[in-house]
């Protein structure tokens, strides 16, 4: 599994770098091994995940859940205000830097958010949304470990945003690595929050691999700001329908 990933990665990496993929419907070369990694993804959520979020969420509050969320979300902030300047939005940067430093004294370390109090909430961006600023095409469709759906694009964009996070550069162990613990807590506390939803995509649909892939892209397309009658269409007229009925 992670050498067929290590070589899909070289392989996205390569088509991130090309405009060749439509920006509407979606573009799925890999999909073989995509339907592969999204099956070892299921067995994990399965095997794995699913029981520690029942867990954590069960050994936990609405409110601490709420207050972990928002101290992952604070220890993403500075990321925010680097690609923020690395897309010419100095307005967006000083906002969102306005924003940590409220959060960072008044919010105790960002648990709490008086910063939303005062008009400075989270202008939220990524590498993957600066690599689209720029004019990279969104590439493939790509299923990535553990982590889910993605393009090539933004799979990429993923080892940049952790590369250039200050706390991992920074900091030296342990503390570098908070925010990633912060991130899994707030990743279980969510799987737990709308374990309904995430139920009912992954095994209530005929073709969970088709509606994740499709709402995904719907969904960060729009957080882009595209448009068009196909932006947010996946070709798959129906998700839920059984794929084989016609065989």
């Amino acid at each position: 599994m992670l050498f067929r990933f290590a070589a899909l990665c070289a392989a996205l990496f390569l088509a991130a770098c090309a405009d060749n993929a439509p920006t509407t419907g979606f573009y799925d070369p890999f999909e073989a091994e995509n339907r592969g990694t999204h099956q070892f993804n299921k067995d994990m959520d399965r095997l794995l995940v699913d029981p520690l979020s029942e867990g954590y969420g069960a050994a936990t509050t609405t409110g601490i859940r709420s207050a972990v969320g928002r101290f992952s979300s604070h220890l993403a902030l500075p990321n925010d205000v680097i690609n923020d300047l690395l897309q010419a939005k100095p307005g967006d940067a000083l906002h969102n830097t306005g924003r940590f430093a409220v959060n960072t004294i008044v919010g105790i370390g960002g648990f709490f958010d008086p910063a939303a109090d005062i008009g400075l909430e989270r202008r939220d961006t990524d590498f993957g949304e600066t690599m689209h600023v720029w004019g990279m095409a969104e590439g493939p469709y790509v299923e990535m470990p553990f982590l889910g759906p993605s393009t090539s694009r933004d799979t990429v964009a993923f080892f940049v945003d952790v590369a250039m996070n200050p706390f991992v550069v920074i900091f030296q162990d342990p503390t570098q690595y908070v925010g990633i613990v912060a991130y899994v807590l707030d990743s279980m506390g969510t799987r737990y929050d709308y374990d309904t939803t995430v139920e009912s995509i992954l095994y209530d649909s005929a073709d969970s691999y088709a509606q994740a892939r499709s709402l995904y892209l719907q969904n960060r397309r729009f957080e882009l700001g595209m448009s068009g009658p196909d932006a947010y269409l996946d070709p798959y007229s129906d998700p839920y329908s059984d794929p084989y009925e016609d065989f």
